[in-house]
């Protein structure tokens, strides 16, 4: 790894040189860790919710939610995606100015967009979660829930850039510090609010969204604030020498626009089939909820690498190292691969024990047990999928992930699902079964796709 330095004598991290495995993980894994962290605060959070007297109606609750949430956090792609490749890149090509305008950008644009689809959210969110199959009491909690994530939405997007722009810069670690910061004042804030312990309201499931709303807060105002005293690797001033324009900031926002219709398209169908699971009752939709969380523990750890990946695609052809960036990106989809098979194997030994964790009921852990072990077929496909989406958005293009996502999602699983469990009447299985082989079928067409390797010849 090789250093620039700055006018002050600060070194400036160069992952460009030197081992590529060791530059992925150098990049990868304090974005893995955040993640991790992050992941397994929800499936905490999941398991407080458990020990309330609602129990699988109140994990009902929030899983419905997620689904709804999932739409609204897809207009993070929106903005996330072009800036993680002109924050990279611009720091790739030693262009510091330029980068800390593109994070400024950044910011601003994360924080409006949010705050706008916040109070939409809240305007509507009991007509959303009767839509998501939301009925009786788990409407009331579900709706209670959502309308305070809704007003924190506009922290919510904009904290995810304060990391983004921390791995953008080649400062990971601080992202990874802030990460689990935010993740251990999650955890300290969750029981507090949900069951009223040391004097705090006791809010029950709202008491949930409550926490996650104030982390959320506290850690963009720190981020920002650490930006603007020059601890990360490009300073933020209130008058930087490039200056802010609708047009550098229109850019961000044009890259990113295939990414966030895939991920609206992806996320919109998820919310169309969830009223499908929730037919089968609160017991199925508990255990979809707890199982999908426990299955994505290797997602989480391959978005995180991934993230840090893109930055490092980024980092690479900006300057001008082609081949090394073939190469890294190679090596990264078989890391994935690894990592996933092995994940997938633990998941499906140890899946009983693991949801025994959460629930009591035979019934809904013979559900969850169920799905774990079918979803864990898809898992190296997942992995490759993945990452293979990171290598794309570390270049700035984002439409051919977005054509597969939206193929995936409308040609594939809701009207597979539908058919199978709506007319054919098969049960909750079917859709487990959808979900996995139709990420067989992505992957291996994205692979294909990504081997013709135009994806080294975008200019940003």
């Amino acid at each position: 790894m090789t250093d620039t330095v700055t006018k002050k004598g600060k070194k400036r991290a160069d992952y460009t040189e030197g081992s590529i495995l060791q530059s992925i993980l150098k990049m990868g894994i304090p974005s893995m860790i955040g993640f991790m962290a992050n992941h397994i605060y929800h499936m905490v959070d999941m398991w407080w919710l458990a020990r309330l007297p609602q129990k699988e109606t109140a994990v009902a609750a929030v899983t419905i939610f997620a689904n709804i949430s999932w739409v609204f956090f897809s207009f993070n792609s929106l903005v996330g995606p072009g800036s993680v490749a002109v924050i990279s890149r611009r720091y790739g090509e030693k262009d510091y100015d330029s980068a800390e305008t593109a994070i400024k950008e950044t910011f601003i644009l994360k924080w409006l967009i949010g705050m706008l689809l916040g109070l939409i959210g809240y305007l509507l969110v009991d007509k959303l979660v009767y839509f998501a199959g939301a009925r009786g009491e788990t409407l009331v909690l579900c709706s209670d829930y959502g309308r305070v994530m809704f007003l924190g939405m506009g922290f919510g997007l904009a904290t995810y850039s304060v990391y983004t722009a921390m791995r953008g810069v080649a400062n990971p670690h601080m992202a990874m510090v802030f990460m689990l910061s935010s993740t251990l004042l999650n955890l300290v804030l969750d029981p507090l609010f949900i069951f009223g312990w040391l004097g705090f309201p006791e809010l029950g499931v709202t008491g949930a969204a409550v926490a996650s709303v104030l982390s959320y807060t506290l850690t963009f105002i720190i981020g920002v604030v650490i930006f603007y005293t020059g601890l990360t690797n490009v300073r933020l001033h209130l008058r930087g020498k490039v200056a802010m324009s609708f047009k550098t900031a229109f850019k961000i926002v044009k890259i990113g626009i295939p990414t966030w219709l895939g991920e609206m398209s992806f996320s919109s169908s998820r919310l169309v089939i969830m009223p499908m699971i929730a037919v089968f009752g609160n017991s199925v939709v508990a255990a979809y909820g707890v199982g999908m969380q426990v299955s994505a523990i290797g997602i989480s750890i391959l978005v995180g690498i991934g993230l840090g990946l893109a930055s490092l695609i980024g980092h690479n052809l900006g300057g001008l190292k082609k081949e090394r960036a073939q190469k890294t990106a190679d090596q990264a989809i078989l890391l994935s691969l690894g990592i996933m098979v092995g994940i997938g194997l633990i998941l499906v030994t140890f899946a009983r024990s693991i949801l025994g964790l959460y629930f009591e009921n035979p019934e809904t852990l013979h559900y969850g047990v169920t799905l774990m072990r079918i979803l864990a077929i898809g898992f190296p496909f997942i992995g490759a999928f993945i990452m293979i989406e990171e290598i794309y958005t570390g270049v700035g293009l984002n439409t051919p992930a977005m054509i597969i996502n939206a193929a995936q999602a409308w040609a594939i699983q809701v009207p597979a699902i539908y058919v199978l469990s709506q007319i054919l009447h098969f049960n909750q299985d079917a859709i487990w079964w959808t979900m996995s082989g139709s990420m067989v079928i992505a992957a291996t067409a994205f692979y294909f796709y990504y081997r013709r390797g135009q994806w080294l010849h975008v200019k940003v």
